[in-house]
């Protein structure tokens, strides 16, 4: 399993991906991130599924572009339609042999860019049978692997609107919970940014250590929003008359 995430504001664009990979009882690192292009002219690719699978449709993608002399796709919809074609290629080689292991063809791709026909930054969701998705304004992000978890603070905190600082603690958050809940997902992370008025890209990845304060301070701060929100009706029925009035000794020392 794997975490996954891209987002979208009037900023640019976030890619987010978990570095844990899972065979068994085993467990290593791999970047899940791919920067193809150069120059301004590149995009990100995040995948989730079969690793096999993954490494022989990027292999394949690199292999049009050398056929391209050094030029790069124009637009993000001709990257995108040149990484469906080699997915479905691959899929076509591989899939009835991976089935038949009882392998699932499972991969999914989110890919996002501005190239030099783009008039915006543009992100897509691509399925495993080669179709995709766009994201849009009313919801600015897309997420592939183990995306329950992290679901809940991007519908609630995060917007189109949002800016791009705060928009990388959200994504933060989202991997956070993902990671708390979900034995196989977890560190290193790595994470890109696509400033859109600059259009230009930036890319780091952290570990564990690297971001204690930020575990520690929402952890710490999450549990005193949830004391400190307005007591509900049940406190009448399910609380015994001391506890209400503890509460409410505590709710006046505050």
């Amino acid at each position: 399993m794997t975490y996954c995430l891209g987002i979208k504001t009037r900023d640019g664009l976030i890619g987010l991906s978990d570095g844990r990979i899972t065979s068994g009882s085993q467990l290593s690192s791999a970047r899940k991130v791919t920067m193809v292009g150069s120059g301004g002219d590149r995009f990100f690719i995040l995948n989730s599924g079969l690793r096999s699978v993954r490494d022989k449709t990027l292999a394949y993608l690199r292999r049009d572009m050398s056929r391209r002399r050094g030029e790069t796709y124009p637009t993000m919809l001709d990257a995108l339609s040149a990484f469906t074609a080699c997915l479905r290629q691959v899929a076509a080689e591989d899939k009835e042999a991976l089935e038949a292991s009882k392998l699932a063809f499972n991969l999914h791709a989110i890919i996002g860019g501005q190239l030099a026909e783009d008039r915006e930054p543009y992100m897509f969701l691509v399925y495993p049978e080669g179709n995709w998705i766009e994201v849009d304004e009313r919801t600015p992000y897309l997420s592939i692997g183990a995306t329950a978890y992290g679901k809940p603070i991007l519908d609630r905190a995060l917007s189109y609107n949002t800016d791009m600082r705060t928009a990388l603690k959200i994504a933060y958050l989202s991997f956070d919970s993902t990671r708390f809940s979900s034995n196989d997902v977890g560190f290193p992370i790595d994470m890109v940014t696509f400033n859109a008025q600059e259009r230009l890209w930036r890319q780091s990845n952290f570990d564990y250590d690297d971001l204690v304060e930020q575990r520690l301070w929402w952890n710490r701060n999450i549990t005193e929003l949830a004391r400190r929100m307005p007591d509900g009706p049940w406190v009448e029925t399910l609380l015994s008359a001391d506890a209400r009035a503890a509460a409410k000794v505590e709710e006046e020392m505050v």
